[in-house]
C-alpha cells in the first residue's frame, strides 16, 4: 500500500508539468492485458491489473522508441495526440496529456484487432520500406571491436575478416568518432589518410558503407561559431544564444531540427558526404527526448522541445534510404531502420530481445533490429576477451537475430569465438541470408497493410490463451521461432492448435506443450504445415 501511495505521488507531481491537460482513467478488466508506450517496456509486457509502472513521455524514452499508443487484448486501444504521462496501478489506466486523448474499441475484440485499427487511424503504413540488403544481409558494425579509436587500417581489416571468414557482405557501419569532431563532417585525416580509396575498396567488396553522426556540434568549434550566428541551434531559455546541452559524450551545442535553414544546412553537408565519398548513408544517433526539455532550451519555432526534436530528427533521417535510429518518437509505419536501446553483454538482456521486438512491432516500428549480436553497450564488453567470453551467449544471441528482420554483427565472432563455435554463427548468418526473399516479402506485406513482422503468439493466434507468453514469437504467419535465452540446452515451447514441423523436419501435433533439448548449435523453429 505504502509503495502504491508514493507512486501515485510521484505520478500527480509528474501529471502537475503538465498544463491544460486532459486526463482519463481506464479499468483494466479481469483476464485483459495491455501492451504499449515505450519498446525497451517490452520484457514488462503485458500489463495488467498487477502492473506498476509511471511513464512521462517527455523526459522518459527509455534509451529507445516511444510511442502514445497502448492496445489491449480485448480489443480496446489509446492514443495520445501528444505525449502522455501514464501509470498503471492497482487495476487502472491513468493518462493525462496536453493533447487530446483518443479511446476506440476495434471491431475485432482482439490484440490484433486494436493493433490494425490504431494503425488505419494514426500511422498508416507508408507503402516504402528500407533497402533490401537490410532485410536480405547481415549488417555489421565497427562499434564494438573499435569504439572510440575508428580508423581506416582496422575499418578495413574488419571488413577484410567478414569476407575471409565466409560471411555474407551487407550494410558496414563506421561508428562514432571517425570524423574530427561533432558537428564537423570531414574525415579525421590522421586516422582516415585515404577515406575515397576506402570508400571505394567496401563497395567492390560488397558492403554498403554508413556513417554514424548525430545532431550535435563541439562548443568552440568554427561550425559552432557559424551556427550559432545563423541561429540553426537550439537556444537558451531567454533565446540569448546557442544553448549546451549535456550527453554521453560531454557537452555540446544541438541542431535545431524545427528551423527550416538549419535542416537544408545540415542536409547539404551530408549529402555532400555522398557526393564526393559514395557514403551510402547515415546511422542517426541520439536525438533523445531529455536534451531538449522546457526550461532548458528554447527551439526556433518556440513549441517543438522534447519529442517534438526527436521526430523532426526521424523525419529528417527518411530522406536518407539507408538509415538507423535508436531514439524515436512515433513514426510507426515508416521507411525508418529501428535499433533496440544499447543491450548489455548478459543473459538478463538477451532475454530482453524478443519481448522489446514484438513490442517495437505492436508501437508500428515494422522495421526493427535488435541491437548487435552479443550486446552493443561497449562498457559491458571491457576487459572481455576470447580467454574469458561467455561463447554461448554470443552464440544465442545470433541465433536471435537470425530469424529477426535483421541481424547486426559488432563484436567479430571469427576474433572471440572458438573455431567451432564461430562456424554456428557463420551458419545463422548464412541461414538469416537464406530466408532473405521470405523476410523482404513480410517487409513489403508491412509496408502495405501495417502489420508487423514480428508477431507477438497472442496477435497470431487471439483466442489460445497466448496473453503472457514471452519467449517465443511469430515471424510473419509461417514460422514460429523459440530461440534459447539462457545458458541451459532445453525450453519448454507451447504449439498452436495445427500440424507443425520443427527445423530437424520433426512433426508436432499443436494444442500442446512440449518440452525439448536443444544444444548449442540449434535454434529452435517450427512451421506452420
Amino acid at each position: 500500500m505504502k509503495r502504491a501511495l508514493l507512486f501515485l505521488a510521484t505520478l500527480l507531481l509528474c501529471a502537475s508539468t503538465l498544463r491544460g491537460q486532459h486526463t482519463t482513467s481506464i479499468a483494466i478488466a479481469d483476464g485483459e492485458y495491455w501492451w504499449g508506450l515505450a519498446t525497451d517496456l517490452g520484457r514488462q509486457m503485458p500489463f495488467d491489473g498487477a502492473t506498476l509502472l509511471s511513464l512521462d513521455h517527455r523526459t522518459q524514452n527509455l534509451n529507445n522508441q516511444t510511442t502514445p499508443l497502448l492496445l489491449s487484448s480485448r480489443g480496446r486501444y489509446v492514443w495520445g495526440e501528444g505525449p502522455m504521462v501514464t501509470s498503471i496501478a492497482e487495476g487502472v489506466i491513468t493518462i493525462s496529456s496536453r493533447e487530446d486523448i483518443v479511446e476506440g474499441v476495434a471491431e475485432e475484440a482482439s490484440l490484433r484487432g486494436a493493433y490494425k485499427a490504431a494503425c488505419a487511424k494514426f500511422f498508416p503504413p507508408s507503402g516504402t520500406t528500407p533497402p533490401a540488403e537490410f532485410f536480405s544481409q547481415p549488417q555489421y558494425n565497427t562499434w564494438i571491436e573499435l569504439t572510440y579509436n575508428q580508423n581506416q587500417a582496422d575499418v578495413m581489416a574488419y571488413a577484410e575478416g567478414i569476407v575471409s571468414n565466409g560471411y555474407p557482405t551487407g550494410v558496414l557501419m563506421i561508428d562514432d568518432n571517425w570524423q574530427k569532431y561533432y558537428g564537423n563532417f570531414e574525415f579525421r585525416p590522421d586516422r582516415f589518410p585515404s577515406p575515397g580509396e576506402m570508400m571505394e575498396r567496401l563497395h567492390e567488396m560488397g558492403f554498403k558503407v554508413m556513417l554514424w553522426v548525430c545532431p550535435f556540434v563541439s562548443p568552440d568549434s568554427a561550425e559552432y561559431r557559424e551556427l550559432a550566428e545563423k541561429g540553426y541551434l537550439v537556444k537558451r531559455p531567454d533565446g540569448s544564444g546557442a544553448a549546451i546541452v549535456e550527453w554521453w559524450n560531454g557537452h555540446s551545442a544541438a541542431y535545431d531540427m524545427s528551423n527550416p535553414e538549419a535542416v537544408a544546412h545540415l542536409r547539404g553537408l551530408l549529402v555532400g558526404m555522398q557526393r564526393e565519398f559514395g557514403v551510402d548513408g547515415f546511422k542517426f544517433d541520439a536525438g533523445d527526448p531529455e536534451r531538449y526539455l522546457e526550461g532548458r532550451v528554447m527551439p526556433h519555432d518556440g513549441r517543438s522541445y522534447d519529442v517534438e526534436q526527436t521526430e523532426l530528427w526521424a523525419k529528417f533521417g527518411l530522406e536518407f534510404p539507408y538509415n538507423e535510429f535508436r531514439a524515436c518518437w512515433q513514426m510507426g509505419g515508416e521507411a525508418l531502420v529501428q535499433r533496440l536501446g544499447d543491450k548489455d553483454y548478459s543473459w538478463g538482456d538477451v532475454e530482453k530481445l524478443v519481448p522489446s521486438m514484438v513490442a517495437a512491432g505492436l508501437m508500428g516500428h515494422l522495421y526493427t533490429c535488435p541491437d548487435m549480436i552479443g550486446g552493443g553497450q561497449w562498457l559491458s564488453f571491457e576487459g572481455v576477451n576470447a580467454a574469458n567470453i561467455d561463447q554461448r551467449l554470443v552464440v544465442r544471441s545470433c541465433q536471435i537475430h537470425s530469424m529477426m528482420p535483421m541481424m547486426q554483427f559488432s563484436v567479430a565472432p571469427w576474433r572471440i569465438l572458438s573455431p567451432e563455435n564461430n562456424a554456428i554463427c557463420l551458419k545463422y548468418a548464412q541461414w538469416h541470408a537464406s530466408l532473405g526473399d521470405y523476410i523482404l516479402e513480410l517487409a513489403r506485406h508491412a509496408a502495405a497493410t501495417g502489420e508487423p513482422i514480428v508477431r507477438h503468439m497472442a496477435y497470431e493466434f487471439p483466442t489460445e490463451g497466448f496473453e503472457k507468453c514471452w519467449d517465443q514469437y511469430m515471424l510473419g504467419d509461417r514460422y514460429l521461432v523459440a530461440p534459447i535465452m539462457g545458458p541451459e540446452d532445453s525450453r519448454t515451447v507451447k504449439l498452436p492448435k495445427g500440424s507443425w514441423r520443427d527445423d530437424q523436419g520433426k512433426r508436432y501435433k499443436g494444442g500442446r506443450t512440449y518440452t525439448i533439448e536443444v544444444p548449442i548449435d540449434r535454434l529452435l523453429w517450427f512451421e506452420r504445415m
